[in-house]
């Protein structure tokens, strides 16, 4: 079971972070459950050699001695001997989330480290819900900071919440168009932008695709926000922009990944499956996705000449249209 359990263990798989725990504390532990359930298996029994042994002879009245081939076991693979089979695993983390952060939280163990990268090269956008409460301000943008200044809310509307939401999605549109290096005036282009394939080509600042609100009852309120290249602490940042943006103050009190990529919430492994059967289950479970999307993303990226195209209505403003940009226009 050893050697055949850590060749199911050659892949990607996601855990549930809750809030307050470190990733790499989350690591160690996954690593740890890992080790025990492959050590924990019945040693085969110990080979079997011949040596020859003093033992009397029988029926000898003087005790006389001889040499016996007999046959005893080497204990030289035996774990009290030479210790555990397996001392340590090689396990790689995605994209982290910080202490305060909780959600979806992709690990690779073995092969699956190479994956990672792999997943990291597509620039995969990711899906966070983030909880702002109206009122106040803190020198962290968090509960727990230093309070910095209290503010009235009361002439916050959903309707102005979500016309600012309206113009940020609009802006970081256009920016993820031009940190993706695409031909505006290639069908190409269209055609990426139509799909939601358009992703930036090299690293960026964090880039916002979409963000609405899901809830709203001051002074609290709750946003989707689907972004890539970004940090939780910027996210936070984000609350406390718009509530400058609405004439008064926020602060983000929760930070939660729902997706990575193509790793959602259903994936994620809670606490009590940190265990090696659950995780080999998720890793063959999740294999099959994995490589249809990197199959998928690790095509060339088509695009950066133009085309021609009978019939095509070329222009940037085509794209824009197929981004929904001019939506956001005079908002």
């Amino acid at each position: 079971m050893g050697s055949a359990g850590l060749a199911r263990l050659q892949g990607l798989f996601a855990v549930y972070k809750p809030p307050g725990l470190k990733w790499l504390h989350l690591r160690d532990t996954v690593e740890m459950q890992l080790l025990k359930g492959l050590n924990a298996r019945k040693p085969p029994a110990p080979k079997q050699r011949i040596r020859f042994l003093l033992c009397p002879v029988e029926g000898s009245e003087k005790k006389e001695l001889t040499l016996t081939a007999t046959s005893v076991p080497t204990l030289t693979d035996h774990p009290l001997v030479c210790g555990p089979a397996f001392s340590s695993l090689k396990i790689g983390v995605g994209h982290r989330l910080d202490v305060q952060s909780s959600g979806v939280f992709v690990l690779g163990v073995g092969q699956g480290c190479k994956l990672l990268t792999d997943l990291y090269d597509a620039h995969l956008t990711k899906d966070y819900t983030v909880r702002g409460l109206l009122g106040k301000a803190t020198d962290n943008f968090q509960e727990d900071g230093r309070l910095v200044e209290k503010t009235t809310y009361d002439h916050v509307t959903r309707e102005k919440l979500e016309r600012i939401l309206s113009v940020i999605q609009g802006s970081h549109q256009k920016a993820l168009v031009m940190y993706s290096s695409l031909d505006l005036q290639s069908q190409e282009a269209y055609e990426m932008a139509v799909r939601g394939m358009i992703r930036p080509m090299d690293k960026s600042p964090m880039l916002i695709s979409g963000i609405r609100c899901l809830h709203f009852s001051p002074p609290e309120f709750l946003l989707e926000v689907q972004c890539m290249h970004e940090t939780q602490q910027q996210l936070r940042k984000l609350v406390h922009e718009i509530g400058l943006e609405l004439k008064t103050s926020a602060i983000c009190s929760q930070v939660r990944r729902t997706r990575d990529g193509l790793f959602t919430l259903d994936d994620a492994l809670l606490r009590t499956q940190w265990d090696l059967h659950s995780i080999q289950a998720a890793i063959q479970a999740v294999a099959p996705r994995v490589a249809a999307e990197l199959e998928k993303n690790m095509r060339p990226q088509l695009g950066t000449q133009p085309l021609p195209s009978p019939g095509w209505p070329s222009g940037s403003k085509d794209l824009g249209s197929a981004l929904g940009l001019e939506s956001c226009v005079g908002h």
